[in-house]
């Protein structure tokens, strides 16, 4: 399950740019392998793997 906080944006000011993985508790793009985290890959999950999640996870229920 992808953490319900996870968001997919384009970058600003930038042309025809893929959109980016955003989360919208931190209120910042981020890196490649957080998104991995954010989307339960690996063997990765956001409810234990995530600092950012745990933190807002009243957020996330929301």
């Amino acid at each position: 399950m992808t953490c319900p906080l996870l968001v997919y944006r384009e970058l600003p000011n930038v042309d025809a740019a893929e959109p980016r993985a955003y989360c919208t508790a931190a209120e910042e793009f981020v890196q490649a392998m957080r998104a991995d985290i954010c989307n339960d890959r690996y063997a990765l999950e956001h409810g234990r793997d995530c600092e950012i999640y745990r933190a807002h996870a009243d957020e996330a229920d929301e």
